[in-house]
């Protein structure tokens, strides 16, 4: 039997349809880095360090008995937890079940949205300029062709089906004010484009208040053609658990509904308990928010001191940091001192001479970084 061929029917492989997976041009910093005396102190991925809430994982545990296959939908407790958090936090009334969806994680709704959507050859995705790499790899997998932007309402119509804003924004932290938003969704409802707001760091503002885009003020009331995307990762430390959820359009989200049934993408059943439990606490947001808070002074002083200009990062876990400069230059500097960052570059060609700086270090690396930069 002859060798299975790598090639995609279509005549291409995913090398050829997607870009390279950027984090592994990384690694040989992250060696150099963890070879520094005192250990590495890695700032370069925004992932959780602190620990999973007790509530939750207890809600997890006394869940763990699940024999039976969990519904797409969610459970009804999930529902409900969903349209009353978006209510409270968001300032989202009237949200019924069939305007929400639970999915197994952010990411993979961000990557398999335009494919679910039925978008391909012809159709526009359109993302920010500087943006989370997922929205083009998004784009690329179901053969759309992907658009940048600087103010979204500049941008041709033609052929675009799919507008993603994201606020917070990663990487730069940068808020979007509510004329923004209203203005955003105003036109992409004057020229028919489905509006998907990645608002996953909505809950870490700093030096602004983040705005839903399912606010009234926004919105004017009506969820049509707008979807909001939240994740439980950065607010309840919970990326492990692959929590998140869609809110709005009740028509798009039952297409998506019933194509996640076909795939079977499904949260699992504990899981779907815990989210339940980590969206019916504020305690533990407000305890982590201070972890950061405190986490985000220090690093930010330090940055500043050793020479660095930080622009925007009024919100969200990271300082969009410069020293003016390339960024491969940035990283490799820094990891001679044990500390990682991620370069600007991964973000878009307009972040190529800025680093990003995650404070979702512990305390203690954090104070390393802080030690080592004033050296």
């Amino acid at each position: 039997m002859g060798a299975v061929s790598s090639r995609h029917p279509s005549g291409t492989s995913p090398r050829d349809r997607l870009p390279v997976f950027p984090w592994d041009r990384l690694e040989p910093y992250k060696t150099t880095a963890a070879a520094h005396a005192d250990g590495i102190v890695d700032l370069s991925v925004g992932t959780p360090v602190d620990p999973v809430p007790a509530l939750v994982r207890q809600a997890l545990t006394d869940a763990a008995d699940s024999p039976g296959y969990p519904t797409v939908w969610g459970t009804a407790a999930l529902r409900d937890a969903l349209t009353g958090w978006a209510a409270e936090r968001l300032g989202a009334p009237g949200l019924e079940h069939t305007n929400v969806l639970p999915v197994v994680g952010s990411k993979e709704l961000v990557a398999w949205l335009p494919t679910q959507l039925g978008l391909g050859a012809g159709d526009k995705v359109a993302y920010p300029r500087l943006a989370y790499p997922t929205y083009e790899v998004g784009a690329r997998l179901a053969g759309a062709e992907p658009v940048v932007y600087d103010e979204p309402t500049e941008l041709d119509p033609t052929g675009l089906k799919l507008l993603w804003l994201n606020s917070p924004s990663n990487p730069t932290g940068r808020v979007l004010t509510v004329d923004e938003l209203r203005r955003t969704v105003a036109w992409a409802r004057e020229h028919g484009v489905l509006v998907f707001s990645d608002e996953c760091y909505l809950e870490l503002g700093w030096e602004a208040e983040p705005v839903s885009v399912l606010h009234p003020d926004v919105c004017g009331g009506s969820y049509e053609g707008i979807v909001a995307v939240h994740s439980l990762s950065k607010r309840s430390n919970l990326a492990g658990y692959r929590s998140a959820f869609l809110l709005g359009d009740a028509a798009v989200l039952g297409e998506l509904l019933q194509i996640r049934k076909h795939g079977g993408m499904m949260v699992a059943a504990p899981v779907q308990a815990a989210t339940v439990a980590a969206l019916g606490d504020t305690a533990h947001v407000a305890e982590q928010r201070d972890r950061y808070a405190r986490r985000r002074a220090a690093l930010r002083t330090a940055f500043e001191a050793a020479g660095f200009r930080i622009e925007h990062s009024e919100a969200s876990l990271y300082l969009w940091a410069t020293r003016d400069e390339p960024c491969w230059d940035t990283v490799g500097d820094l990891a001679k001192r044990g500390i990682l960052v991620a370069p600007g570059e991964f973000y878009g060609a307009a972040g190529e001479r800025f680093v990003r700086i995650a404070f979702t270090a512990t305390d203690e690396r954090v104070a390393a970084a802080v030690r080592r930069l004033a050296e």
